[in-house]
């Protein structure tokens, strides 16, 4: 587990299956924060969950859920993915739930997440893709040290029509 002041991250539980239900589900978030547009089952989560315990190395993903050190609720999640062992890379992507936002969590957690992936999974770099007009993701990623190095016109097909969407890296070693 890793800790910080008002936040842990821990590994995903079986009993996890109704919070991630209702994290994948939040149709406000669908087309930025992931590339679904459709519901997920609680059948395909649960096969999730039975296979969330692999090695990183094996999967090339991880995710970890964001809970508060207050009551050990949990409030969103932080997901690893796209990782490539030869280049020592992944992208990264932070979800709070709403009710849960602008209370520093996320912020917290992608520190804890800097960390683990510098020290312990020996990551060169995380980067993510952003969408332009989504200002708090943009400062929470600048803030942790990630810098724009590009900007994808028309990337992203929203609700709300094309958006653009920035790209962000943060090299994590000197190497």
């Amino acid at each position: 587990m890793l800790r910080g002041d008002t936040v842990f991250l821990r590994a995903l539980e079986a009993e996890d299956l109704r919070f991630l239900y209702d994290i994948e589900n939040d149709a406000s978030v669908w087309g930025l924060a992931s590339d679904t547009l459709t519901p997920i089952s609680h059948y395909s989560l649960q096969r999730y969950l039975d296979a969330a315990a692999a090695d990183f190395y094996e999967v090339r993903q991880l995710r970890l859920v964001i809970c508060t050190q207050a009551d050990g609720g949990a409030v969103g999640t932080v997901d690893v993915f796209n990782f490539e062992p030869h280049h020592r890379r992944a992208a990264v992507g932070i979800m709070v739930q709403q009710a849960h936002r602008r209370a520093g969590y996320a912020a917290e957690a992608l520190r804890l997440l800097l960390d683990y992936a510098r020290r312990t999974l020996r990551l060169h770099q995380l980067y993510c893709t952003v969408a332009a007009s989504n200002q708090p993701s943009l400062r929470l990623f600048r803030r942790a040290g990630f810098r724009r190095v590009g900007l994808r016109q028309q990337w992203l097909n929203t609700d709300s029509g094309w958006q653009d969407a920035v790209e962000m890296q943060c090299v994590l070693t000197g190497e």
